[in-house]
Protein backbone atom coordinates (compact mmCIF):
# COMPACT_ATOMS: atom_id res chain seq x y z
CA UNK A 1 0.00 0.00 0.00
CA UNK A 2 2.94 2.34 0.69
CA UNK A 3 2.77 5.06 3.29
CA UNK A 4 -0.58 6.41 4.33
CA UNK A 5 -0.25 10.15 4.41
CA UNK A 6 -3.17 11.75 6.13
CA UNK A 7 -2.46 12.16 9.74
CA UNK A 8 -0.71 14.84 12.49
CA UNK A 9 -1.61 15.07 15.92
CA UNK A 10 -0.48 18.11 17.70
CA UNK A 11 2.44 16.11 18.74
CA UNK A 12 2.39 17.60 22.20
CA UNK A 13 0.15 14.63 22.94
CA UNK A 14 3.14 12.45 23.67
CA UNK A 15 4.22 11.97 27.25
CA UNK A 16 7.62 13.38 26.30
CA UNK A 17 7.07 16.79 24.66
CA UNK A 18 9.87 16.54 22.09
CA UNK A 19 7.46 15.71 19.23
CA UNK A 20 6.78 18.43 16.68
CA UNK A 21 4.41 18.83 13.73
CA UNK A 22 6.88 16.92 11.56
CA UNK A 23 8.21 13.47 12.33
CA UNK A 24 10.85 13.85 15.03
CA UNK A 25 14.21 12.17 14.91
CA UNK A 26 13.24 10.07 17.92
CA UNK A 27 9.97 8.80 16.46
CA UNK A 28 11.60 8.02 13.08
CA UNK A 29 13.93 5.62 14.88
CA UNK A 30 11.37 4.19 17.28
CA UNK A 31 7.95 3.45 15.75
CA UNK A 32 4.85 4.67 17.54
CA UNK A 33 1.54 2.79 17.59
CA UNK A 34 -1.49 5.06 17.98
CA UNK A 35 -4.49 3.34 19.59
CA UNK A 36 -7.92 4.83 18.90
CA UNK A 37 -10.91 3.57 20.83
CA UNK A 38 -14.22 3.85 18.98
CA UNK A 39 -16.75 6.56 19.82
CA UNK A 40 -19.83 6.10 21.97
CA UNK A 41 -22.61 3.63 21.28
CA UNK A 42 -25.87 3.22 23.18
CA UNK A 43 -24.22 0.52 25.30
CA UNK A 44 -21.15 2.56 26.22
CA UNK A 45 -23.58 5.15 27.60
CA UNK A 46 -25.50 2.49 29.56
CA UNK A 47 -22.41 0.59 30.72
CA UNK A 48 -23.38 -2.69 29.05
CA UNK A 49 -20.64 -5.06 27.93
CA UNK A 50 -20.43 -4.79 24.14
CA UNK A 51 -18.36 -7.57 22.64
CA UNK A 52 -19.40 -8.88 19.24
CA UNK A 53 -22.80 -7.12 19.20
CA UNK A 54 -22.41 -4.82 16.22
CA UNK A 55 -23.86 -1.53 17.44
CA UNK A 56 -23.64 1.78 15.54
CA UNK A 57 -22.18 4.96 16.93
CA UNK A 58 -24.50 7.43 18.62
CA UNK A 59 -24.57 11.02 17.28
CA UNK A 60 -22.08 12.14 19.93
CA UNK A 61 -19.95 9.11 19.08
CA UNK A 62 -19.83 10.22 15.44
CA UNK A 63 -19.04 13.80 16.40
CA UNK A 64 -16.16 12.73 18.62
CA UNK A 65 -14.80 10.42 15.90
CA UNK A 66 -14.53 13.47 13.64
CA UNK A 67 -12.75 15.36 16.41
CA UNK A 68 -10.39 12.43 16.85
CA UNK A 69 -9.52 12.73 13.17
CA UNK A 70 -8.70 16.40 13.69
CA UNK A 71 -6.20 15.38 16.36
CA UNK A 72 -4.53 13.02 13.87
CA UNK A 73 -4.15 15.41 10.93
CA UNK A 74 -0.65 15.52 9.48
CA UNK A 75 0.75 12.28 10.89
CA UNK A 76 2.05 9.63 8.50
CA UNK A 77 1.45 5.91 9.04
CA UNK A 78 2.99 2.84 7.47
CA UNK A 79 -0.24 0.94 8.22
CA UNK A 80 -3.75 1.68 9.48
CA UNK A 81 -5.82 -1.19 10.88
CA UNK A 82 -9.42 -1.34 12.03
CA UNK A 83 -11.72 -3.84 13.67
CA UNK A 84 -14.53 -4.98 11.34
CA UNK A 85 -17.15 -4.06 13.96
CA UNK A 86 -19.03 -1.00 12.75
CA UNK A 87 -18.38 1.12 15.84
CA UNK A 88 -14.63 0.94 15.15
CA UNK A 89 -14.84 0.96 11.35
CA UNK A 90 -17.14 4.00 11.40
CA UNK A 91 -14.83 5.80 13.83
CA UNK A 92 -11.97 5.06 11.44
CA UNK A 93 -14.00 6.38 8.51
CA UNK A 94 -15.10 9.57 10.25
CA UNK A 95 -11.56 10.19 11.43
CA UNK A 96 -10.49 10.20 7.77
CA UNK A 97 -8.83 6.80 7.35
CA UNK A 98 -11.53 4.57 5.93
CA UNK A 99 -10.01 4.52 2.43
CA UNK A 100 -6.60 3.33 3.59
CA UNK A 101 -7.41 1.10 6.55
CA UNK A 102 -7.00 -2.67 6.52
CA UNK A 103 -9.72 -4.60 8.32
CA UNK A 104 -8.35 -7.17 10.75
CA UNK A 105 -10.65 -9.60 12.59
CA UNK A 106 -8.13 -9.94 15.43
CA UNK A 107 -9.05 -6.38 16.49
CA UNK A 108 -12.63 -7.22 17.51
CA UNK A 109 -13.61 -6.68 21.14
CA UNK A 110 -13.46 -9.36 23.84
CA UNK A 111 -16.12 -12.01 23.27
CA UNK A 112 -18.16 -11.71 26.48
CA UNK A 113 -20.23 -14.81 25.82
CA UNK A 114 -23.06 -15.10 28.36
CA UNK A 115 -22.16 -11.70 29.79
CA UNK A 116 -22.83 -9.87 26.52
CA UNK A 117 -25.14 -6.92 27.07
CA UNK A 118 -24.88 -7.05 30.87
CA UNK A 119 -23.48 -4.32 33.09
CA UNK A 120 -20.72 -5.08 35.57
CA UNK A 121 -23.22 -4.76 38.41
CA UNK A 122 -25.49 -7.37 36.81
CA UNK A 123 -22.58 -9.75 36.27
CA UNK A 124 -21.42 -9.36 39.86
CA UNK A 125 -24.90 -10.21 41.09
CA UNK A 126 -24.52 -13.56 39.35
CA UNK A 127 -20.87 -14.08 40.21
CA UNK A 128 -19.66 -11.79 43.03
CA UNK A 129 -16.00 -12.77 42.64
CA UNK A 130 -15.87 -12.30 38.87
CA UNK A 131 -12.79 -10.63 37.37
CA UNK A 132 -12.68 -10.29 33.58
CA UNK A 133 -8.90 -10.30 33.31
CA UNK A 134 -8.60 -13.40 35.52
CA UNK A 135 -11.73 -15.36 34.63
CA UNK A 136 -12.76 -14.35 31.13
CA UNK A 137 -16.39 -14.98 30.19
CA UNK A 138 -18.45 -18.21 30.17
CA UNK A 139 -19.33 -19.04 26.59
CA UNK A 140 -16.90 -16.35 25.42
CA UNK A 141 -13.14 -15.80 25.51
CA UNK A 142 -10.63 -16.48 28.25
CA UNK A 143 -7.79 -14.02 28.90
CA UNK A 144 -5.46 -16.48 27.17
CA UNK A 145 -7.62 -16.57 24.03
CA UNK A 146 -7.88 -12.80 23.63
CA UNK A 147 -4.18 -12.64 24.45
CA UNK A 148 -3.41 -14.86 21.48
CA UNK A 149 -5.21 -12.39 19.21
CA UNK A 150 -3.37 -9.48 20.79
CA UNK A 151 0.04 -11.12 20.36
CA UNK A 152 -0.72 -11.78 16.67
CA UNK A 153 -1.55 -8.11 16.30
CA UNK A 154 1.68 -7.10 18.01
CA UNK A 155 3.59 -9.15 15.45
CA UNK A 156 1.78 -7.44 12.55
CA UNK A 157 2.44 -4.01 14.03
CA UNK A 158 6.13 -4.69 14.51
CA UNK A 159 6.40 -5.96 10.94
CA UNK A 160 4.91 -2.73 9.55
CA UNK A 161 8.23 -0.90 9.57
CA UNK A 162 6.91 2.45 10.80
CA UNK A 163 4.22 4.21 12.77
CA UNK A 164 0.86 2.42 12.93
CA UNK A 165 -2.69 3.57 13.71
CA UNK A 166 -5.38 1.16 14.80
CA UNK A 167 -9.06 1.46 15.70
CA UNK A 168 -10.56 -1.02 18.12
CA UNK A 169 -12.50 -1.43 21.37
CA UNK A 170 -11.60 -0.75 24.98
CA UNK A 171 -10.82 -4.14 26.47
CA UNK A 172 -8.98 -5.36 23.40
CA UNK A 173 -6.78 -2.25 23.34
CA UNK A 174 -6.02 -2.75 27.03
CA UNK A 175 -4.99 -6.37 26.44
CA UNK A 176 -2.97 -5.40 23.37
CA UNK A 177 -1.08 -2.80 25.39
CA UNK A 178 -0.30 -5.30 28.15
CA UNK A 179 0.95 -7.80 25.57
CA UNK A 180 3.04 -5.08 23.89
CA UNK A 181 4.70 -4.43 27.23
CA UNK A 182 5.32 -8.15 27.72
CA UNK A 183 3.25 -8.53 30.90
CA UNK A 184 0.53 -10.70 29.35
CA UNK A 185 -3.21 -10.17 28.89
CA UNK A 186 -3.96 -10.00 32.62
CA UNK A 187 -2.02 -6.74 32.74
CA UNK A 188 -4.85 -5.06 30.85
CA UNK A 189 -6.56 -4.56 34.22
CA UNK A 190 -4.20 -1.66 34.94
CA UNK A 191 -5.36 0.49 32.01
CA UNK A 192 -8.67 2.30 31.53
CA UNK A 193 -9.94 3.89 28.33
CA UNK A 194 -12.60 6.43 27.43
CA UNK A 195 -14.64 6.34 24.19
CA UNK A 196 -12.95 8.10 21.24
CA UNK A 197 -9.74 8.44 23.27
CA UNK A 198 -6.27 8.33 21.80
CA UNK A 199 -3.33 6.44 23.28
CA UNK A 200 0.15 5.61 22.01
CA UNK A 201 2.65 2.85 22.70
CA UNK A 202 6.23 2.71 21.52
CA UNK A 203 9.68 2.10 23.03
CA UNK A 204 11.93 3.98 25.40
CA UNK A 205 15.58 3.78 24.33
CA UNK A 206 15.53 0.89 21.87
CA UNK A 207 13.34 -1.87 20.44
CA UNK A 208 13.90 -4.08 23.47
CA UNK A 209 12.20 -1.55 25.79
CA UNK A 210 8.47 -1.30 24.96
CA UNK A 211 6.74 1.55 26.74
CA UNK A 212 3.56 3.62 26.94
CA UNK A 213 3.93 7.16 25.53
CA UNK A 214 0.36 8.44 25.94
CA UNK A 215 -2.75 7.05 27.59
CA UNK A 216 -6.49 7.79 27.44
CA UNK A 217 -6.13 11.29 25.98
CA UNK A 218 -9.65 12.56 25.32
CA UNK A 219 -9.11 16.32 25.35
CA UNK A 220 -10.77 16.48 21.91
CA UNK A 221 -13.95 14.74 23.11
CA UNK A 222 -17.00 16.92 23.60
CA UNK A 223 -19.78 16.48 26.14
Amino acid sequence: MGEVSRVSLDRDLAVKPNLTGRASERSSKLPVVYLARHGNTAWTHSGQHTGLTDLPLTPDGERNAVRLGERLKGLTFAKVFTSPLQRAARTCELAGFGAVAETDADLVEWNYGKYEGLTSAQILQQCPDWDLFRDGCPGGESPQQIGERAYRMVQRIRAAGGDVLLFSSGHFIRVLTACWLGVGPNGGRYFVLSPASLSAISYEHNLTQPAVKLWDDDRHVGP
